[in-house]
């Protein structure tokens, strides 16, 4: 992608963030303009809590395969090294790499996927969460693997917007 398409998919995701009113509507921004700048076909948001040591999704673009509900313990392997010590994108381009670190490896092939991305997003010195991004295998090359880390800033962003909606505050 460009640098005069990105900036068109950030002054869109600019102008949508600006007009949301709900989590939903924050997190839908964001899938587009992950989609415009990376390419996903599965798209999903995570959310940490720290203190009872689990990982909720609050967002996902395949609500009857990964329902947003329900919570699961911090998976404490190299791929939470990765994102939370590292602080670095978690990269896996294969199914058998993808199986080392996640036990739905079976349903995320079946659903055609062999490759993630998994962006951290650090507030306030924490990890909040990440941003996965699921393709078909090989798809994640150094290229997408560098545009995924552009979206940083608009994942910070999205994060403290929705959280100001589950608050309340919007």
């Amino acid at each position: 992608m460009q640098d005069k398409d990105v900036a068109k998919a950030l002054e869109t995701f600019d102008t949508q963030l600006g007009l949301a009113k709900t989590a939903d509507a924050v997190w839908n921004a964001l899938h587009v303009l992950t989609d415009a700048v990376v390419g996903t076909k599965l798209f999903s948001v995570m959310m940490i809590d720290w203190p009872n040591e689990r990982s909720g999704r609050v967002y996902t673009s395949h609500p009857a395969e990964y329902p947003v509900s329900g919570t699961k313990p911090i998976n404490r392997t190299h791929w939470f090294d990765t994102i939370h010590a590292e602080r670095k994108p978690f990269v896996a381009n294969t199914i058998k790499d993808i199986a080392e670190v996640f036990p739905d490896h079976e349903l995320i092939w079946s659903l055609g996927l062999g490759s993630v991305i998994n962006l951290p997003i650090v507030l306030g010195d924490e990890l909040a969460g990440t941003l996965n991004l699921l393709h078909e295998e090989h798809f994640y090359t150094p290229e997408r693997v560098n545009a995924a880390s552009r979206l940083s800033l608009a994942g910070k962003a999205a994060f403290l917007a929705a959280m100001h909606f589950d608050r309340g505050e919007g």
